[in-house]
């Protein structure tokens, strides 16, 4: 079994998340300035088995695509170019951001530290990927 990566593609910053090689656990990974984050992940790629990508896919909470998706598309289908052996697939990222506050307010941290975009996004990654393996395990997939 190879890992799975997350993608939470942003404009500025790009949160990511990666399982365990057992798939089991989803844990942050680190935020990369997104001009860099195609090079990060094909890096990332060619030193650990990764057996599946899933990238956040923006929505309105109408589930229409939102406006950062014509962004999104056209790393993904780069992504899926360059990497032909690892799927790419989207998954629902409606609510991560906030979600990601939510956690880090239940999790204690300062005001100070919450404030960190950064952190959030690497968060909202990690909440996707926890929902993709989820829904995954409920057979939604």
């Amino acid at each position: 079994m190879g890992r799975v990566l997350s993608i939470d593609y942003g404009k500025r910053r790009t949160g990511l998340a990666v399982t365990d090689p057992l798939q089991l656990i989803a844990n942050g990974l680190c935020t990369v300035s997104t001009p860099d984050v195609l090079d990060f992940v094909l890096d990332y790629i060619r030193r650990e088995h990764v057996e599946r990508v899933v990238v956040g896919r923006p929505r309105q909470t109408d589930g229409t695509d939102s406006e950062n998706m014509k962004r999104v598309e056209p790393f993904v289908n780069r992504l899926r170019k360059l990497v032909p052996d690892v799927p790419v697939v989207y998954f629902d990222e409606r609510y991560t951001s906030v979600l990601a506050h939510q956690a880090m307010l239940d999790g204690g941290l300062k005001k100070k530290a919450r404030q960190d975009k950064a952190l959030v996004d690497e968060i909202s990654a990690t909440i996707i990927l926890q929902g993709w393996m989820e829904s995954r395990r409920m057979g939604i997939e």
